[in-house]
């Protein structure tokens, strides 16, 4: 078992345990993700980019807690939908590889022409 498949069982007991399962269909995991992501991006609103990466230890945890949420719903949704993840996300790196070949896109921040 992988750490995503234990992290999917773990969730899966705990909303079960409170009776969640009724209210976990993709659709509504899929927008409290949302909700999450938005919380996270609200840290960095307004900060240049040097000040994102200096984070004090009271913000940086806040940060990981907004990014652990975030995992949270997106295992949930994997398990919902019977998704592998890390076999979805080994698929996606392979097309990204493909997709933006080093020699067209080192140092470009577009899709290469």
């Amino acid at each position: 078992m992988n750490d995503i498949a234990a992290y999917s069982q773990r969730l899966r007991e705990f909303a079960q345990a409170r009776d969640w399962e009724q209210f976990h269909s993709p659709k509504n995991l899929a927008m409290a993700l949302i909700v999450e992501a938005a919380e996270l991006v609200e840290h960095f609103q307004w900060m240049k980019e040097d000040q994102s990466y200096e984070l004090s230890d009271a913000q940086r945890e806040e940060v990981a807690l907004e990014m652990a949420d975030i995992f949270i719903y997106l295992v949930r949704i994997a398990e919902r939908l019977d998704i592998d993840l890390a076999e979805a996300t080994d698929r996606k790196i392979a097309i990204n590889e493909q997709r933006y070949p080093v020699e067209k896109s080192k140092g470009r921040a577009g899709r290469p022409e």
